[in-house]
């Protein structure tokens, strides 16, 4: 069976720096994908190729068979990639209903011209647009910040408001950059059901990036393990946390 993403001998460098070498990686049908590593391993520069803000200098990259390489960022959300950031990136000044029904606007079918004629083809699309967002909202538990400016929220509504906008594009895969960093104890469960949620309900793979290995080992079927651009490790949680070179670049010695 093809996987619907292979990362094959990723090469990428900035002048004389080596960020990532030789990377192979993919993600199956139904898969929760994490890539850990230390600080400067090279994770955040692995998303950024696999939806094109990188260009890498080596390696090709397939969605669901096609090459993506060297495509653009908005070809490849056009294909159905779908991301969230490090640093929130959101229209601070809108509500939480208008994010995400901007975020729509890469599915729209009716050019500038019918936005002047708000009857029939164009007011069934904006419909069904709603009817996409108002599930979003009731899956992630906007509801009752739906109205509110998202500039004026606390930090872990505003990272599930980002989720929401991620999936409002109807994404085929997600890829998660450190959703749950700077969220406490209670955030970080609910983000986790959350995600969760989505992999069963809406059957999106997704790749995550994440720094708490309780949180990899709680909702991840495979993990990824980076360092220095490399890859060091891959297998389940589990298998992860045990690995030798694992503990040594990154998890710590183990106690005696």
């Amino acid at each position: 069976m093809a996987h619907v993403l292979e990362a094959k001998q990723i090469e990428l460098h900035f002048g004389g720096l080596q960020v990532l070498a030789g990377i192979d990686f993919h993600v199956d049908e139904g898969e929760i994908v994490a890539v850990i590593g230390p600080n400067g391993a090279g994770k955040t520069s692995f998303m950024n190729c696999i939806n094109g803000f990188y260009r890498p200098q080596g390696g090709q990259i397939l969605f669901k068979g096609k090459d993506i390489t060297r495509l653009p960022p908005y070809k490849i959300a056009a294909y159905g990639i779908s991301r969230t950031f490090q640093n929130i990136e959101l229209y601070t000044g809108l509500s939480t209903l208008d994010n995400l029904m901007a975020a729509r606007h890469i599915l729209l079918k009716r050019g500038a011209f019918w936005n002047f004629i708000y009857f029939g083809p164009t007011r069934r699309e904006e419909v069904k647009h709603r009817e996409v967002v108002e599930d979003i909202i009731d899956l992630l538990e906007l509801e009752s910040i739906r109205k509110s400016i998202v500039g004026q929220l606390p930090y872990g509504q505003r990272k599930r408001v980002e989720l929401g906008r991620a999936l409002a594009t109807e994404p085929q895969l997600l890829l998660l950059d450190e959703p749950m960093t700077g969220m406490n104890v209670e955030e970080k469960e609910d983000m986790a059901r959350f995600i969760l949620d989505i992999a069963e309900l809406k059957k999106i793979p997704m790749v995550l990036v994440e720094h708490d290995m309780e949180v990899v080992s709680d909702i991840s079927d495979r993990a990824v393990v980076l360092d220095f651009g490399r890859k060091i490790a891959e297998g389940s949680p589990d298998e992860v946390k045990k690995n030798p070179d694992v503990i040594r670049a990154y998890l710590g010695a183990e106690e005696e």
